[in-house]
């Protein structure tokens, strides 16, 4: 076995690495035995002293931040710990509803195109300043002027102001029933301080209003964050989170086991039954709001024929794919939104009422009809995420049985999308991550000319229902409309959806009021320690 010390050092940080990639690939590996020592190599060395406090929450994550700007970075690794030193605006609770965060209150014109936020008195930046409306503005312009990776959530907007110093007031170009979500989702939308942004120390050195604020860290290895009492939370209860950057799976799960970090979400799929049977850690999983699938080239023939694409919808084995990349944690779904979300609608064509025969001759016959009694089939994954690689493991398997000869393309991410984005490819599968509002899930992949639409899916009734959804201000008209264009969007194959996957963390049970979210969000603010607890 590689020694533990190498493998934080150099296997994990000479690069960001995605977290489902980390995942995937520790997947593959046994259970390892790391010694105490080797442990130690991957704790954190910076601000040792708030480290070794024993009110500090010692985290594990799976790999390093590539930089610390929320506005600029698109690394998970780098979000985990930005949750906990920035706020936005409003931000979703653990059912996903938007509730007040940096405003405290808002009200909104009958019409919906006028928000006028109140901000919560008393705020202050880490480095001292006041958080006024003015903070508000230049995030949101900085956003939207340098076409930023979240600029699409504020695309609505056609005006941002500060009236005075405790009010932010939004003006949008339509009714926008979805500005909250947009707004509130942390990813790329957290309310910035000027100086620390203008004098370039925001990529390393980040000052937010957030409950923890950023200490130290030590390149390749860990990064420690303080507590900053008073935040609007009414937390933190701890004295800080030390985050450690441990890549390989089996060397987190025994850190975890062995006491020498408290939390984890680098879990090795397959070992999460080893984790839930040690009395010392509580494992908690919820379903994803995230979903993984497969869509056809519509410009490529013959996959612009929907008999075709309807006859692979029907060979598709979903809870075969579920279980072999997720181990039971994933659940199997014919559309993108979970079970779990209010927006969930019942759909299940490809499978109701037929046996796993009987969907393979439904499969067969849709061929026949289109003329293809064989037929080949590229399907384009990435090395980045090597799940995509398992499931497509699987979805070859299953297209066997009817005829169809897949060829699995592993490319790196880069040529991935320079494929994808021009339209090179038969079928690819890949995953969406981060949704919240129903327009998050469809708008962008399905609507004609949709920033995401690599598939070239085109649909009327489909576009006209995707903008009434973005403008429709009644709760259950919306929802019906949903429902209405993931039904077509689903009949049609733009997206044949496989599964939404779990998020699971472990953690020690002297770690009290932490709660394991469905958006995975990190947040470390309500969180208390008990150690009686976890000996």
């Amino acid at each position: 076995m590689a020694d533990a010390h190498q493998q934080c050092r150099s296997s994990a940080f000479a690069a960001p690495v995605s977290r489902r990639r980390f995942l995937s690939l520790s997947a593959a590996a046994g259970m390892g035995v790391v010694g105490a020592s080797a442990l130690s190599a991957c704790a954190p060395s910076a601000g040792s002293g708030l480290a070794d406090s024993p009110n500090t929450i010692r985290a594990a994550i799976a790999g390093e931040p590539d930089q610390l700007d929320p506005h600029k970075t698109s690394s998970y690794f780098s979000f985990e710990i930005l949750e906990n030193v920035f706020d936005t605006l409003v931000e979703p609770n653990e059912q996903l509803q938007m509730v007040p965060a940096l405003a405290q209150r808002w009200e909104v014109s009958p019409d919906a195109t006028r928000w006028t936020f109140t901000l919560r008195p008393g705020v202050q930046f880490h480095n001292g300043d006041p958080l006024t409306a003015n903070d508000v503005v230049y995030s949101y312009r900085r956003i939207i002027d340098q076409q930023l990776s979240s600029s699409w959530r504020l695309e609505n907007v056609a005006t941002v102001e500060a009236p005075d110093a405790q009010t932010v007031v939004l003006t949008t170009k339509s009714p926008s029933p979805n500005l909250l979500a947009n707004i509130g989702g942390f990813k790329g939308m957290a309310i910035v301080n000027r100086r620390n942004v203008e004098s370039g120390e925001i990529t390393t050195r980040p000052i937010g209003t957030g409950p923890f604020a950023y200490q130290s860290g030590s390149p390749g290895t860990s990064l420690v964050l303080k507590a900053r009492p008073g935040h609007f939370s009414g937390g933190p209860h701890v004295d800080g989170v030390a985050f450690s950057f441990i890549s390989q799976g089996t060397t987190a799960v025994s850190a975890v086991r062995s006491g020498e970090v408290d939390w984890t979400d680098s879990i090795p799929a397959q070992q999460i039954g080893i984790l839930r049977n040690d009395d010392a850690l509580t494992v908690g999983t919820v379903v994803a709001n995230d979903y993984w699938y497969v869509t056809m080239n519509f410009a490529k023939a013959p996959f612009g024929d929907t008999r075709i694409r309807q006859a692979v919808a029907y060979a598709i084995d979903r809870p075969s794919i579920a279980q072999v990349v997720g181990y039971g944690t994933a659940t199997p779904n014919q559309l993108a939104i979970p079970k779990t979300s209010p927006w969930f609608t019942e759909y299940d064509r490809y499978t109701a009422g037929l046996t796993r025969d009987a969907a393979l001759d439904k499969a067969r016959g849709l061929l026949r009809a289109a003329g293809h009694r064989s037929l080949p089939m590229g399907l384009m994954v990435t090395t980045e995420y090597p799940e995509t690689v398992t499931a497509a493991q699987v979805v070859a398997s299953n297209l066997a049985d009817v005829g169809i000869d897949v060829t699995i393309e592993q490319l790196d991410f880069g040529v991935w999308l320079d494929r994808q984005s021009q339209g090179k490819f038969d079928a690819l599968l890949l995953g969406w991550l981060g949704n919240i509002d129903p327009d998050d899930y469809y708008y962008a992949q399905h609507h004609t000319g949709g920033t995401s639409n690599s598939q070239k899916y085109s649909n009327p009734a489909v576009d006209r229902l995707l903008d009434a959804g973005r403008t429709e201000l009644d709760v259950t008209r919306r929802k019906s409309i949903y429902a209405d264009a993931a039904t077509r969007i689903a009949d049609d194959v733009s997206y044949l959806y496989l599964y939404n996957p779990s998020a699971t963390q472990a953690y020690t049970t002297a770690l009290l009021d932490y709660t394991v979210r469905s958006d995975k969000a990190i947040r470390f603010r309500d969180a208390r320690l008990d150690r009686s607890r976890g000996q």
